[in-house]
């Protein structure tokens, strides 16, 4: 999400401090009206690369995207190229009906693939509608890569924390949302002509907070329902980065090993 202009406090994007001591990137490259994916994040963080590494630095991917993570150090899949006529055909359904109807037809279409997505997950369902609409292929049926890819040399770390105390840093970071402007930033937001079927607007923290419009919900409950959602969100990060082969892991407060193991990576 912190690919988006105008949404800082809400994706905790690195403060203009931080981020003019250490370069960052990809970092306010799309309007929160435009659909960012996977491909799209694969594919310049591939062109980055290179460019880090003749400047001398070292690049680092992070984020707690599993999905994006995973694809970058595999590869994408062999799904095929958008069909821009089928987005926007299903794009309108989202529009005129809502994205649950865009649900009920992937149930009908790919009950497979409606399985393995969640009913809320606008993106991959309109993906998977996308595909099988294209090719006649559940979006599943697209071999993934099994192999971390061999032109490029990782080193992979996870930072491990005990889930109390990502339970208790959770709730601290939404409570600093709220206190550094989250609701100005929202309000700035629609002022901008952004609404709730954005792909930007759908993130946690801005979701909850669009959603208040439409019910008799108060900050406090908002806030509780931000922490709630980020708390679900984080439990299935962490399942998924178990899941990746040679992972690392350190706990953050334990510099020490961090240095030795990226001192002896980078020998």
């Amino acid at each position: 999400m912190q690919v988006y202009r105008h949404m800082d406090i809400g994706t905790a994007k690195p403060s203009p401090a931080d981020r003019a001591r250490l370069a960052h990137h990809l970092l306010d490259v799309a309007d929160p009206s435009e659909q960012f994916n996977v491909g799209r994040f694969v594919k310049e963080a591939e062109t980055l690369l290179p460019m880090i590494w003749e400047r001398g630095h070292v690049p680092v991917v992070a984020g707690g995207t599993a999905f994006y993570i995973t694809s970058f150090l595999f590869g994408l899949p062999e799904a095929p190229s958008v069909n821009a006529a089928t987005r926007e055909q299903f794009r309108t359904v989202e529009r005129e009906q809502g994205h649950e109807v865009l649900y009920r037809m992937l149930a009908e279409r790919d009950p497979g693939a409606a399985a393995r997505i969640q009913p809320n997950d606008r993106y991959r369902i309109a993906r998977a509608l996308e595909v099988i609409e294209d090719t006649g292929r559940s979006l599943f049926s697209f071999r993934w890569p099994r192999a971390v890819r061999a032109d490029m040399r990782f080193l992979v770390i996870g930072l491990e924390r005990p889930r109390t105390e990502i339970h208790a840093r959770i709730g601290e970071r939404v409570r600093r949302m709220f206190d550094a402007g989250l609701l100005a930033e929202v309000t700035t937001l629609l002022d901008l002509g952004y609404g709730p079927t954005d792909p930007g607007m759908r993130g946690i923290g801005y979701r909850e907070l669009l959603g208040m419009r439409a019910g008799c919900q108060t900050l406090p409950q908002v806030e509780a329902a931000i922490a709630a959602a980020t708390r679900r969100y984080a439990k299935r990060q962490i399942t998924f980065f178990r899941s990746v082969p040679g992972v690392l892991w350190i706990s953050p407060d334990d510099a020490e090993t961090l240095r030795r193991h990226i001192e002896a990576f980078l020998a």
